[in-house]
This record gives structure tokens, sequence and C-alpha cells, in this order.
């Protein structure tokens, strides 16, 4: 027997013990996929990014779903955990909470880091008894426990020795939890309530800030663990969505990579398309694409282990601080290490990063 014909009977071998383990099989194909409806979704697909992506892998029909008819912030957690949703946006602080809490989640995308105009603590425009965070000393402010409507503003006013209430210890300031940001801003301008937090490019905030009955009264820190770290935005997807079509994820990834190239060299052509997909004024979808506190069309934390630290370092920062959640259930070093996938930053089987 030639060394040519030995040679390829071993690769036969080879290539079917390969193929009987797995380890050579292409990903199952996804016939379609459920996404958040998002004003980067909707210009994805209005403008071909996600059948220019997905179509390479089989994966012929896109859903854009409304997380929420409820606007309930974490409405999407619970979506990708049902199954509801593959892939969904949180940002870091909330999506590691609901990990904590046992979502089998991990985060596919990390962003930059945030910056001082993305969840500040607003009051109605004329309450001239709110000027700056330190008047609301013995006041009350509501927003969503788990998001940066909290997380950014329990960093604010710890510093400034006024803690929110939490369940265990009645703070100086205190505090509702409303999961509809939309009743939170109809509380402060009723008067019910005298401040809350938000981002101010979420429709539920953006309609009251444009047309003048919201007022800044204090931004989050430029060098805080907020802006550095707890109030970045990620991706994340359940862990055996993400096992079982990593291609898929890539895909997704790629596309909005491109989108958000797209959008910051067509930002009237894009607005347009959001304000007719989200039925949203024109004016506030354009907001929604250029306000420095939008988080949309946001570029990437390309270093799994900088997204790594970042998180371990305003988990940290948050217990330390009485964290009344992340003090009971946290994240080990471990935990933190496998929940962000590294397949999916530089150097990773699956990066869009090159």
């Amino acid at each position: 027997m030639s060394k040519d014909l030995v040679k390829t009977k071993l690769f036969s071998a080879l290539l079917v013990v390969s193929i009987a383990s797995g380890s050579l099989l292409a990903d199952e194909v996804l016939p379609e996929i459920n996404l958040q409806k998002s004003p980067w979704t909707v210009v994805a697909y209005e403008k071909g990014f996600f059948k220019e992506e997905f179509d390479k892998l089989g994966t012929k029909k896109v859903n854009l779903v409304p997380s929420s008819s409820a606007e309930l912030l974490g409405a999407e957690s619970a979506a990708v955990g049902g199954g509801a949703l593959a892939v969904a946006q949180r940002m870091i602080y909330p999506a590691t909470v609901q990990r904590a809490n046992g979502l089998d989640a991990v985060l596919i995308w990390v962003s930059e880091p945030s910056n001082r105009y993305r969840a500040p603590i607003l009051a109605r425009v004329d309450n001239k008894n709110i000027t700056s965070a330190k008047d609301l000393d013995g006041k009350r402010l509501g927003s969503s426990r788990i998001s940066c409507y909290w997380s950014s503003p329990f960093e604010t006013l710890t510093n400034l020795g006024l803690p929110l209430d939490s369940r265990l210890k009645k703070g100086r300031v205190r505090y509702d939890n409303i999961d509809n940001p939309s009743v939170a801003v109809a509380a402060v301008i009723s008067g019910e309530l005298d401040a809350t937090a938000g981002h101010l490019a979420a429709s539920q905030f953006t309609g009251a800030w444009l047309s003048g009955k919201l007022k800044v009264v204090e931004r989050s820190a430029d060098d805080g663990v907020y802006v550095n770290n707890g109030g970045r935005v990620t991706y994340f997807a359940r862990r055996d969505f993400v096992n079982k079509y990593p291609n898929v994820v890539k895909a997704f990834l790629s596309a909005r990579e491109k989108t958000r190239e797209w959008t910051y060299d067509h930002v009237d052509e894009a607005a347009v398309i959001i304000a007719k997909e989200l039925r949203v004024p024109l004016e506030v979808a354009k907001f929604q694409i250029t306000h420095l506190g939008e988080w949309d069309f946001l570029g990437g934390e390309a270093n799994a282990e900088r997204a790594r630290n970042s998180l371990k370092t305003f988990q940290d920062w948050y217990i330390k601080n009485g964290d009344d959640i992340l003090v009971d259930r946290h994240l080990t070093d471990e935990q933190i290490k496998t929940f962000i996938d590294g397949r999916f930053f530089v150097g990773g089987t699956h990066s869009i990063y090159k």
C-alpha cells in the first residue's frame, strides 16, 4: 500500500471520528431570530444589514420584538431567560445582578466606558427647592432599582453623604422603586416625586426633556465608578443559545457594527427610519442618535480582560458601599471570567475585532 493511500485512509478515519464527536460540525441552522426592537435594530433591518449577515447562515427571518408593552425595565432579561429573545441589551450593572440572581446568560459584547451625560438626576424644571443633589436630603427619588436609574444616583448620593433608603436601612433620601420610567417621569412632573434618574435618550424621558419639563440637577462624576465601569452597555444571551449558535451571535454583532458606522454617516436618513418604525417624532429620533448620553450606537470594549476588570471594580465598590442586592448575592472572580464570553472579544474564535 502506498504512503499516499495510507495517509488518505488515516485522514478519512480521523474525519469520521471528528464528525461523530461533533467537533467539525457547523452550527445548527437557526431559521429565525427574535431581537429587541430598538433604534439601531430598526435601522439594521431596514438597510439590510441583518439580512446581509444572517442570510449567510440560513437565518432567513428576523423578528423585532418590543421588550414590553408595559415598558417595564428588566422585561428583556425575562424574555432572554424564557427564550422569547435571542439577544438583548442591558447596562452592565443590571446584567450582573440578573446573572447573580440565576439567569444563566453570558455577555457577548461590552461597550466602551460611559459618560456623565448618560444617567443624570432629574427634577421638575420649575422646582426651585431642588437645584442640586444636595437638596435631596429628606426628599423622594423614584426609579427602577435594577438599572442605571438607581446605580448612577446611588454613587452620586453616597459620595455626598446622602445615601438612598434600602430594604435593610433607612437612608437620607427616600427611595421608591418604580420599574416603569414613564410613571416615574409623570410622578416628578406632578410633584409626587422630587426627583428621578434616567437616560435622556430613552423614549420615556426624551419627550419630557425636549419639551422643557425636566432639568438636570446632578450628573455622574466624570472619574466615577458608574462612568468608568457600572454604566457600560452590554448585549447578553443565554449560555446554551450562544454555545449552540456562536456564528449567529457573531453575525448579530457584525450587523450592529455596520449599522453603527452607517448611522453616523447618515444621521438624517437613520432618524427618519427610527421615527417611522418606533413611532416617535423625528426630533426625538434624531436626539436618540446624536445626544451625548445615547447608548445604541456606542463603540465596543474589545478586550475581554478589561471588561472583566471593569465589572469586578464596580461590583466591589457597590458591595463596599452597601448595595443590598450585591451584598447578598454577587459574582465570584471565576463567574465573572465565564460571564464575559471571550470568544467574542479580541483573540476569540468569533470576534468581530480585527
